[in-house]
């Protein structure tokens, strides 16, 4: 039977955002694509579909350190990183060190579909997406989304969680890095299971300092919360980060549960986020 209860949670990251600075274009285009993703569930989309095509138009928009809006890395080279799952089936796609190319989600639902691999790195991402003849574009492409405060360690991805009307889950996240990162650098968003997760139970992407998110697994630790400690959605999602931040890091996480439940916690300044709530409200919001 299908399940009626559609959600729909994406995020623009988490950081140390500046109280004084207008954020309105970036509210407005949140609350729109999740206008545009309910619509879509709605009319019968899949979770999977939905959550991919809400991250490729955040990395398309340069609002956000992702896509068109990421930062180059010491070298000067623009290395992106994505990841997506689809809950009912565990089938996961991503790909980490990209260099060349505008949608590394894109690439990512490429790696789960059209190959036996999980993850795609480096040269080797970068010959496969040209393959599937993914769109190319050069280094002038980029439009770098500056840090929001001279002293805040700077970081930025974007995700999108969803619960369709089948009651499936799906999670994707991508990145276009930390400012400053070393050349070769991957952080959390392109790790299943640290940066994106979806079973069927919960769908997660997580958004802070990257090196902390995969020492703690926070994405799937979030669904085995649920699972084996019985743990409330709100519960986990607080100690997953709880323990991130006990191994010095900060940031936030999305997530829905297959009952429609949702969680955007953050320990960070700030996190661009918007929700599709159970009620069929939508809120769009920075802090």
């Amino acid at each position: 039977m299908a399940n009626k209860c559609l959600s729909l949670v994406l995020h623009g990251g988490a950081g140390g955002l500046a109280r004084d600075r207008d954020y309105a274009a970036e509210i407005a285009h949140m609350r729109g694509l999740v206008e545009a993703g309910r619509d879509r569930l709605a009319a019968g989309a899949s979770a999977l579909d939905v959550a991919m095509e809400t991250v490729a138009a955040l990395e398309a928009s340069g609002l956000y350190v992702a896509g068109r809006g990421a930062s180059p890395n010491t070298a000067g080279r623009f290395e992106l990183d994505a990841s997506l799952m689809d809950g009912r089936t565990r089938r996961a796609g991503a790909v980490a060190a990209l260099e060349g190319f505008a949608s590394p989600i894109r690439a990512a639902r490429a790696v789960m579909e059209r190959t036996p691999h999980v993850l795609l790195a480096g040269s080797g991402a970068a010959a496969f997406a040209d393959a599937e003849g993914l769109e190319r574009v050069e280094a002038s492409w980029f439009t770098p989304v500056r840090p929001s405060t001279a002293t805040a360690h700077s970081t930025g991805t974007v995700g999108c969680v969803a619960l369709d009307e089948t009651g499936a889950l799906a999670a994707a996240t991508s990145t276009g890095g930390t400012h400053g990162k070393l050349f070769g650098r991957v952080g959390d968003s392109p790790i299943v299971g640290a940066g994106c997760w979806a079973d069927g139970r919960v769908a997660v992407s997580c958004t802070g300092l990257g090196e902390a998110f995969i020492r703690a697994a926070a994405a799937a630790q979030v669904s085995f919360r649920l699972g084996l400690a019985g743990q409330s959605l709100d519960v986990a999602a607080d100690a997953v980060l709880a323990d991130v931040g006990s191994l010095g890091g900060s940031g936030g996480l999305i997530a829905v549960s297959a009952t429609g439940e949702i969680a955007a916690p953050f320990t960070t300044g700030g996190m661009k986020r918007a929700v599709l709530h159970r009620d069929g409200r939508i809120t769009s919001e920075i802090f």
